[in-house]
């Protein structure tokens, strides 16, 4: 068996957890091997309505939450659809089109996703990253409802991702998809009746 054939037999083993590195997720974190991950969601405030004193404030408050949390990593995401295929794809069609109808038709369309595109620039989510280590099961809640009170006391508007909400951050994360609304353990779930 030639090494391409054997490296595509043992890539068709592996689950697309296994891929990304997964190994499970739970109702409050993202089982990995490198721990467990807790997703904090961070409302983002419009720097722009705010005067330069509160700026400095916002900026301070997160000072604070980050002095007091070694353990934190960040996370920034677009939370939004990529069209950059799309209008690639508008782009070539175009060039291929000889019927001035059509052609025109696609240009409305490349406006179209380019006006979207436009509108959902500031779609972002950011999100507090807390990678548990040997935190003990008992303690375990009381530790993340003491991080999600400490941010709330710094004036951030803050909400802990449960399962659904981890799910759909992957989505986001792997493959821009911010449309699904009910995420699947496994392909074609919905599909399968029970008790038939």
């Amino acid at each position: 068996m030639s090494k391409k054939k054997e490296k595509t037999a043992a890539g068709v083993r592996e689950s697309t957890r296994q891929l990304m590195g997964i190994s499970g997720i739970k109702d409050y974190c993202l089982q990995t091997a490198h721990g467990e991950l807790v997703f904090f969601h961070i409302k983002p405030t419009n720097l722009s309505t705010l005067s330069e004193a509160s700026i400095n404030a916002r900026i301070y408050a997160l000072v604070t939450v980050l002095k007091g949390l070694a353990e934190i990593e960040m996370l920034c995401l677009n939370s939004r659809e990529n069209f950059e295929d799309n209008k690639r794809n508008i782009r070539a069609r175009m060039e291929q089109e000889d019927n001035p109808a059509i052609r025109k038709l696609l240009e409305q369309d490349q406006t179209h996703l380019d006006r979207i595109q436009v509108q959902m620039a500031t779609a972002r989510e950011f999100l507090i990253i807390i990678r548990l280590k040997d935190e003990k099961e008992t303690e375990l809640f009381q530790y993340l409802s003491r991080i999600e009170k400490s941010l709330k006391d710094q004036g951030f508007v803050v909400k802990r991702a449960d399962e659904t909400g981890i799910k759909r951050l992957l989505a986001v994360y792997f493959e821009q998809n911010v449309t699904t609304e009910r995420f699947e353990d496994f392909d074609g779930e919905r599909w399968i009746i029970l008790g038939e």
